[in-house]
């Protein structure tokens, strides 16, 4: 019997000899005949398995400490950051390093420090006070000039005319006057005319005053003795009353402003010595205070105080910045602190203390303080050691390794 399997049935026989077209092979097709789309398709799995295989080498070449992140109960052996065995993490037997400042007792000096302004012992505004043209100029920008001299005139022909018409008035009047007074004593006029001439003549001199008052205001001299200010005024220029005209200002002595807060303000006395540093040179000066504001600022809540400084030498110009330092007092066994150590807070003051290698914090009470310390006049004992540097890298109870 034949086997019925399809597979295995043999390949039909052709004739030879017969002229019909043989029927057609089911042969396979060739790689060329392939359609394009399945081309495509082994192409693109091609190009996946490349890329998920590069990203795979990639996390395992450059992102290995991830792999603990994998699974739970393999945190612990990790490199994560999170993993107490990590790099980054603190070690149960880890110290923070910081710099500590050992409280001892200083020498301090109870100094105010404030800010203060340099002022002229005199100083003035030179303005006109009439119409007109300036006829002579006599100033000498930024020189000395003396009480009572002459700086500048301005035209005054019109006043002066004024002037001498009303003395030949006053003349007319003072004899006509003396008429009538004669006239009185022989009774040939009343009391009533005599006084009409009288006072005629007393109008008219009043009325001179005026006009010589007048004529004074058009020459302008120094009202005292001091330096001029620099003026863009010349001959010929036309003024009008309040044209300012320069400044003259008495610059020996000067005055120093400055204003203490005003819970100092019961130690300032009249007669107290400051020190006045000039913000220019550096320089430290010696003046005297000579006036306190009997009243306290309600905006600032500071002390008026002005001193004054001889300044035979120009050494301070007025409008000049200066520092002013007040000594209230000194104390001699003063715990001062580093500026830095001490931690600002809502409730008051901090600083962060070592105790038995551990970081305390300890509220504290500050007093005077300056640019590199800080008096603590509460809360600190000799010899306690305050953290000065790292104070951000710690919180309370942490160990820390103390450096002196």
């Amino acid at each position: 019997m034949q086997p019925e399997n399809p597979r295995l049935a043999p390949a039909p026989a052709w004739d030879a000899t017969s002229t019909a077209a043989p029927a057609p092979t089911a042969a396979a097709p060739s790689a060329d005949e392939r359609p394009p789309g399945r081309q495509r398709g082994w192409l693109g799995w091609l190009l996946a398995a490349l890329v998920i295989g590069g990203l795979v080498w990639a996390k395992y070449q450059y992102f290995p400490g991830t792999a603990g992140k994998e699974g739970p109960g393999k945190g612990g052996a990790g490199k994560g950051a999170g993993g107490p065995g990590s790099a980054g993490g603190k070690g149960a037997g880890q110290r923070q390093p910081v710099q500590v400042y050992v409280v001892a007792a200083t020498n301090l000096a109870d100094e105010v420090a404030a800010t203060g302004s340099v002022l002229p012992e005199e100083s003035v505004v030179i303005k006109s006070e009439v119409s007109g043209k300036i006829t002579s100029l006599n100033l000498r920008e930024g020189r000395a000039v003396r009480q009572g001299e002459l700086l500048f005139s301005i035209n005054a022909d019109e006043a002066q005319a004024a002037i001498r018409k009303q003395e030949l008035n006053i003349g007319l009047y003072r004899d006509q006057e003396k008429r009538q007074r004669t006239l009185l004593a022989k009774e040939y006029i009343s009391a009533q005319e005599y006084e009409q001439a009288n006072n005629q003549l007393q109008t008219a001199q009043a009325e001179l005053q005026a006009l010589r008052a007048a004529l004074a205001k058009a020459y302008v001299r120094a009202p005292f003795t001091g330096v001029l200010g620099l003026s863009t005024a010349t001959v010929g220029t036309y003024v009008s009353p309040g044209t300012e005209i320069t400044t003259l200002s008495r610059v020996r002595p000067v005055k120093i402003d400055f204003a203490v807060p005003g819970r100092f303000a019961a130690n300032v006395r009249v007669g107290d010595v400051v020190g006045v540093v000039d913000e220019a040179t550096s320089k430290t000066y010696a003046a005297k205070v000579y006036a306190i504001d009997p009243q306290i600022d309600p905006v600032s809540r500071t002390q008026p105080v002005r001193a004054r400084y001889a300044n035979t030498r120009n050494e301070l110009r007025p409008g000049a910045f200066v520092r002013v330092n007040l000594k209230l007092g000194e104390a001699t066994a003063a715990l001062q602190v580093p500026t830095e150590s001490v931690v600002p807070e809502a409730s008051g003051y901090s600083v962060y203390t070592v105790k038995g290698g551990k970081m305390v914090p300890k509220k504290v009470k500050i007093g005077v303080r300056s640019d590199q310390l800080i008096q603590i006049t509460d809360g600190l004992a000799l010899g306690d050691s305050i953290i000065r540097t790292g104070i951000l890298q710690v919180k309370p109870g942490d160990a820390v390794t103390a450096i002196n």
